[in-house]
């Protein structure tokens, strides 16, 4: 008996968890001793199931039709009649894509129908800043919590190009988006921050928490942040990038919320490394200054606590322990 309960597949969508009930409802014998489901209720299982699955096929052909929109020849000369027009259509079937790929199925699908093969070769890559960015949404939407469609897209060579559009496009909202896919193919995936690794992307970060952007210089931290956290293996190499330096000038800019983050990440930096905390304390970074003002500054704001909580155990780490070394030596 418990050889065929670990045996059992379990569904993993709404159609498999129908079926189940069908079948569940239909068997004439079973261990259970619960009275058969009736007829009535077989039925309208059976009825619920053929809806979802004609709803599943609906999504399908909804995404047939927006990949024809998407592969129609784009060759065409720009400010001809009808080319606004035909550029509203391709952002319009990238938005519906993309909310059709919430459901991890149809993500799962689009892959199997060459979606993301277009996404990457034409989309990405088109002068239209409307249609980058739209595309790099619809990636990051197929790629969140899918590991079969995270694998696909690194084997594409996906990551590589992202983090380029991150680093070195024009548009903020590309580079915001960009960053966005990037996240969803590193976080919780080995291959993912392997790849990131190889293509020096901690430096990409690095920049974009200097850019212009108050997006791009947030979710540029708040990425930094959860890989350190993550992954500490990896602060050294962060260390050897001057990254203490960085971001202590970025915590110099006027206050944000990017500033959490930031020191998060130093208090990820410092944590167990000795390395870290002695970049800490450069004096010509004063950063004991700078976090004490910032203890005073915070206080009392209760929308800061963590940022508060950041600061102070920044400082207990690398300051207060050089007070009492100095302190010894003077004796």
């Amino acid at each position: 008996m418990a050889e065929g309960r670990g045996n059992r597949h379990h569904p993993r969508n709404l159609q498999g968890v129908l079926q189940m009930a069908v079948e569940a409802g239909s068997a004439s014998e079973g261990p259970a001793p619960q009275e058969p489901m009736t007829q009535e209720r077989i039925e309208f299982l059976r009825g619920a199931l053929a809806e979802v699955c004609k709803g599943q096929m609906d999504e399908v052909e909804q995404m047939k039709q927006c990949l024809e929109v998407l592969t129609r020849d784009a060759c065409r000369e720009r400010g001809s009649d009808g080319d606004e027009e035909e550029e509203d259509e391709r952002e319009e079937a990238l938005e519906m894509l993309s909310e059709l790929c919430e459901n991890l199925d149809n993500a799962r699908d689009l892959m199997k129908l060459g979606g993301l093969d277009l996404c990457m070769s034409r989309c990405l890559c088109h002068s239209e800043a409307g249609i980058r960015w739209r595309a790099a949404q619809l990636i990051a939407s197929c790629a969140q919590n899918m590991p079969e469609v995270q694998f696909y897209l690194l084997n594409q060579g996906a990551l590589q190009t992202l983090l380029q559009l991150t680093d070195h496009d024009a548009n903020s909202t590309v580079r915001v988006k960009a960053l966005y896919a990037v996240s969803c193919l590193v976080r919780e995936q080995e291959a993912g921050l392997r790849d990131f690794l190889s293509h020096d992307g901690f430096s990409v970060l690095m920049r974009g928490m200097q850019s212009d952007s108050e997006k791009l210089r947030t979710k540029s931290a708040f990425l930094l942040l959860n890989l350190l956290t993550s992954h500490p293996e990896h602060k050294d190499t962060v260390l050897s990038m001057g990254m203490v330096q960085q971001l202590v000038s970025v915590l110099r800019s006027p206050h944000s919320s990017v500033h959490e983050h930031v020191l998060g990440a130093l208090c990820c930096l410092v944590e167990n490394s000795p390395r870290g905390v002695n970049d800490c304390r450069d004096p010509t970074l004063g950063l004991e200054e700078l976090l004490n003002q910032r203890v005073q500054d915070l206080r009392g704001r209760e929308e800061s606590l963590e940022e508060l909580e950041f600061c102070e155990r920044l400082r207990a780490a690398c300051f207060r322990g050089q007070a009492q070394e100095d302190s010894g030596m003077d004796r």
